[in-house]
């Protein structure tokens, strides 16, 4: 079994309210997006590495990215898509080329560095199990449905609502056919496991952690600065 890792990092970032794309900030003196990459560069059952970036960004990402990092192993650029879907669908059809029997992909947020390796390898097990594995984590605020004026619908029962986090991992031959099936059918979403959701085969959820934040907005990037001086890794 080999397993290759899609890293995401073909958003513009918006949200950050910064002239660089969130990806390439720098946090702890490493551009965001190399702390997501060594995570997986270091994790010992990842075999292949798919940084799917905009076409655009290849010339900066070679120079400040990939050369910046002795890497253990070889990083793919990929060029990505309009939407996150199209970018991962690029990805999978880069990864499909290096697979071998029994492969396994995970797919990450170029702006999660600070998943566990446990949860990779976690991950890697439901995945090769059940064929579809996600992390996730248990809703702790009550939740609230809200109308187009802000005014509160519904409060929705938080027992059985979890928030998806990433790497989601997949058997290949399942994760392909479901985003071909997602392309004839003009189906658009942002969560990967949606997907196969929709082409009809059941998602495993298993125990992520509060601390695997997604980077974007000026907050987050406060609170992973906060992460790293906990860890030990800033004064």
């Amino acid at each position: 079994m080999t397993v290759s890792a899609i890293i995401v990092a073909a958003g513009s970032g918006v949200r950050m309210k910064s002239d660089r794309p969130k990806q390439y900030l720098e946090l702890g003196g490493m551009p965001l997006v190399s702390r997501t990459l060594k995570v997986f560069d270091d994790h010992p059952a990842v075999e292949n590495l798919f940084l799917v970036v905009p076409a655009a960004d290849f010339a900066f990402c070679r120079s400040e990215i990939l050369s910046a990092v002795p890497w253990k192993k070889t990083i793919h650029l990929v060029p990505g898509g309009k939407r996150r879907q199209d970018s991962v669908h690029e990805g999978l059809k880069a990864a499909a080329r290096y697979a071998g029997a029994g492969e396994i992909v995970l797919i990450h947020d170029g702006v999660r560095p600070f998943v566990p390796p446990d949860m990779i390898t976690a991950c890697i097990a439901c995945a090769k199990e059940s064929g579809a594995c996600i992390l996730g984590v248990p809703a702790s605020d009550t939740l609230k449905r809200v109308d187009a004026g802000r005014v509160v619908s519904r409060t929705l029962s938080r027992e059985t609502v979890w928030l998806a986090q990433t790497p989601q991992a997949f058997s290949m031959d399942l994760i392909t056919a479901a985003f071909e099936h997602a392309a004839e059918m003009d189906f658009s979403t942002t969560d990967d496991a949606a997907v196969v959701e929709f082409y009809g085969r059941p998602v495993r959820v298993i125990p992520g952690s509060r601390r695997n934040i997604k980077i974007t907005t000026p907050e987050d990037l406060d609170f992973a600065l906060a992460l790293l001086r906990l860890a030990g890794e800033m004064p």
